[in-house]
This record gives C-alpha cells, sequence and structure tokens, in this order.
C-alpha cells in the first residue's frame, strides 16, 4: 500500500526533514471553511453594530475569569 511505503520512507528521513513533513501536512490541514468565515464575519459584524448601538453589553475580562475560574 501507498501509505506504508510513505511512512517506511519517512522514518528514514532526518529529524529536520520530518519536522518538515509534518509542517506541510498539517499546513494543509488548516485551511478555512471560507462559507463558514463569512458567517462568523457577519456574526461578529452584527454583534459589534449591536455594541454600538447599545443594544447590547460587554462583558468585562475580570467578570469573565470570574465565571471560569481563572
Amino acid at each position: 500500500m501507498i501509505t506504508q511505503e510513505i511512512k517506511k520512507e519517512i522514518l528514514n528521513l532526518s529529524s529536520l526533514e520530518k519536522i518538515h513533513i509534518a509542517e506541510v501536512i498539517f499546513d494543509s490541514l488548516d485551511k478555512p471553511d471560507i462559507e463558514i468565515e463569512k458567517i462568523w464575519i457577519n456574526e461578529s459584524e452584527e454583534r459589534f453594530k449591536a455594541y454600538k448601538q447599545n443594544r447590547i453589553q460587554g462583558i468585562s475580562l475580570s467578570k469573565i475569569k470570574e465565571k471560569y475560574g481563572q
């Protein structure tokens, strides 16, 4: 199987080469979903607009830390 062949090749690489391969793989997995990004942009803009119009209030960092015990 191809995967086993790739694994065998990777295990023969130097540590630095393995790190580079891992970075390439992780980078390829870290692709944002454009539709989700658009939804979050819209949501954040709506929340900011509501905040500026005093329809919602902000929460202080100390209150958040208190709530979550940090």
